[in-house]
C-alpha cells in the first residue's frame, strides 16, 4: 500500500511539473506554425529566408537552454538541501550570465546580418529577406534570456503554471501581430518576413513582462526577501564554471552541427530547404509535448540527489524514461497518420509538400530515441552537475557520426534529403547507446554542495 501510495505521488510530482512545462512548449510551437502557416502564404522562398535567418537565434536558444539547465540543477539541488540563500546566488549568477551572452549574440547579429544568411544559401532573394528579418529578431535575446532563467526559478519554487500563463500571453500577442504586419491587415503595412520578425520582438517583450512580475509576486510571498548577490567565493566559482563550461560549449557545438545540417540542406537546394523548414514547427510540437518529462527529471532527481536519496532518484529516473517512451511511441503513430494532411496547409510548390510529408515520416520513426535522450542526458544525467559527461556523449553523436554522414550522403552520394536527414539522425542512436551506458554506471549522481570541484 505504501509502495502504491509513493508511485502516485512521484506521478502526481511529475505532472505538476510536466504538464504545464509540456502545455507552454506546446502553445509555443503551435503558434509557431501558425507563424510559419502565415510566412508560408508568400511562398517557398519567405519561408527558406525565415529558416536560415533563424539559425543564429537557434544557436542562441541552445546556449541560452544550457545556461538554463544549469540554473535548474543549481537551485533544484540547493532548495533539496533547504540552502535558500545559495538558490538566490544561483540565480543572480545565472541572470548576470545570460544578459552577458545575449549582448554578445546581439552585437554579432547587427553587425553582420547578411555575411551569416551567405553562409546558408546563394539565392540573393533568401538573403535579402533573411537580412532583414535577423536584424530585427536580434532584439528578442535580452528580454528572452532573462524570461528563461526567471521561469526556471520560478517552476523550482513549485509554481510551474506561472511560465505556462506568460507563454499565453505573449504568444497570443505574437500570432496576432503576425497577422497584423505579415499581410498589412487594420491599416498596418504589409511587412511580410520583416513583420514576423517585428511581431516576436513585441511578444518576448511581452512575456519578459509577465514572467517579471510573477517572480516579483513569489518573492512577496516569502519569509526572506530575495537578495541579488554574485559572491560565489573562488571555490564556488570554479565549481560553477565547471558545471556550466562543458554544456555551454556541448550545446554550442551541438548547435553548430545542427547548422552544418541547415548548410547542408541549403546547398541541396531552395525546395529541399524549404520542406525541411516545414517540419520544424511540427517536431517542436512533438519534443515540446515530452518536454515537460525532462524538466521534471532536472528538477526532481536534482532535489533527490540534493537531499543525498541516491537509490530513489535513480529508480525515479528509470521510470521517468518508460514515462517518455510511451508518450512517444502514441505521437509518432499520431505524427504518420497526420504528415500529409499537414502538409496540404501550405503554399508551396507540390513536391515541396511531398517532400515535407516524408521527412515527417522519417522523424516519427526516429522521435522515440530523441525523446530518450532528451529525457536521459537533457534532464537526468545533468541533475547530478557532471555536466562533461554530456560533452563527450553528444559531441561524439554530433561531430563523429552525424556530421560526416549528412556530408557524405549529401555531396559524395547526392541522396535525397529525406535520406541524407534518417541518415545523419542515426547519430541520436549513437547517443542514446552512450548515454544509456553512463546512465547504468550512476557515477552521475551527485550532489553538487559536496562536491569541491566537479571532475
Amino acid at each position: 500500500m505504501n509502495d502504491t501510495r509513493q508511485k502516485n505521488r512521484f506521478f502526481r510530482s511529475v505532472m505538476q511539473i510536466a504538464i504545464p512545462v509540456a502545455l507552454q512548449s506546446m502553445l509555443q510551437s503551435s503558434f509557431a506554425m501558425i507563424d510559419q502557416l502565415m510566412v508560408g502564404r508568400l511562398g517557398s522562398v519567405s519561408v527558406a529566408a525565415v529558416e536560415v535567418a533563424g539559425r543564429p537565434p537557434f544557436i542562441y536558444s541552445v546556449v541560452l537552454g544550457a545556461v538554463a539547465s544549469i540554473t535548474g540543477i543549481m537551485i533544484a539541488q540547493y532548495l533539496g538541501s533547504g540552502d535558500m540563500k545559495a538558490a538566490d546566488r544561483s540565480l543572480s549568477v545565472n541572470l548576470t550570465a545570460v544578459t552577458a551572452l545575449a549582448a554578445v549574440f546581439m552585437v554579432l547579429c547587427l553587425m553582420l546580418p547578411e555575411p551569416i544568411v551567405r553562409i546558408y544559401t546563394k539565392d540573393p532573394q533568401i538573403i535579402e529577406a533573411g537580412t532583414e528579418y535577423l536584424k530585427l529578431i536580434a532584439w528578442t535575446y535580452v528580454p528572452m534570456g532573462l524570461s528563461s532563467v526567471l521561469a526556471v526559478m520560478i517552476r523550482c519554487m513549485d509554481r510551474a503554471a506561472y511560465p505556462l500563463y506568460a507563454g499565453i500571453a505573449s504568444a497570443l500577442v505574437n500570432t496576432f501581430l503576425n497577422y497584423l504586419l505579415i499581410f498589412g491587415r487594420c491599416g498596418f503595412p504589409e511587412l511580410g518576413v520583416t513583420g514576423a520578425a517585428a511581431a516576436s520582438v513585441i511578444s518576448q517583450l511581452v512575456n519578459a513582462g509577465i514572467i517579471l512580475i510573477l517572480f516579483i509576486k513569489i518573492q512577496k510571498q516569502r519569509k526572506e526577501s530575495f537578495c541579488f548577490s554574485v559572491r560565489l567565493g573562488r571555490a564556488g566559482f570554479i565549481q560553477y564554471l565547471v558545471m556550466l563550461m562543458p554544456v555551454v560549449v556541448n550545446e554550442f557545438l551541438w548547435s553548430l552541427g545542427q547548422n552544418v545540417n541547415t548548410f547542408i540542406y541549403g546547398h541541396i537546394g531552395t525546395e529541399a530547404l524549404a520542406a525541411m523548414s516545414l517540419t520544424g514547427p511540427v517536431q517542436g510540437l512533438f519534443i515540446g509535448a515530452l518536454s515537460g518529462l525532462s524538466q521534471a527529471a532536472g528538477i526532481l532527481i536534482g532535489k533527490q540527489l540534493g537531499a543525498g536519496k541516491y537509490e530513489q532518484a535513480y529508480a525515479q529516473s528509470k521510470k521517468l524514461v518508460w514515462y517518455g517512451f510511451a508518450g512517444s511511441l502514441i505521437l509518432s503513430g499520431l505524427l504518420l497518420v497526420l504528415c500529409r494532411p499537414y502538409t496540404h496547409l501550405y503554399n508551396v510548390e507540390p513536391q515541396v509538400r511531398t517532400t515535407a510529408a516524408y521527412l515527417l515520416a522519417a522523424f516519427a520513426v526516429l522521435a522515440p530515441v530523441k525523446v530518450a535522450n532528451m529525457i536521459l542526458g537533457g534532464g537526468i544525467l545533468r541533475s547530478g552537475g557532471k555536466t562533461f559527461y554530456l560533452v563527450i556523449i553528444d559531441m561524439t553523436g554530433t561531430w563523429l557520426v552525424g556530421a560526416p554522414l549528412g556530408l557524405l550522403t549529401a555531396f559524395v552520394f547526392h541522396l535525397p534529403v529525406t535520406w541524407v536527414y534518417f541518415i545523419l539522425s542515426q547519430e541520436e542512436l549513437v547517443r542514446l547507446l552512450i548515454t544509456f551506458a553512463v546512465f547504468r554506471k550512476k557515477k552521475w549522481m551527485d550532489s553538487i554542495s559536496d562536491q569541491e570541484v566537479l571532475l
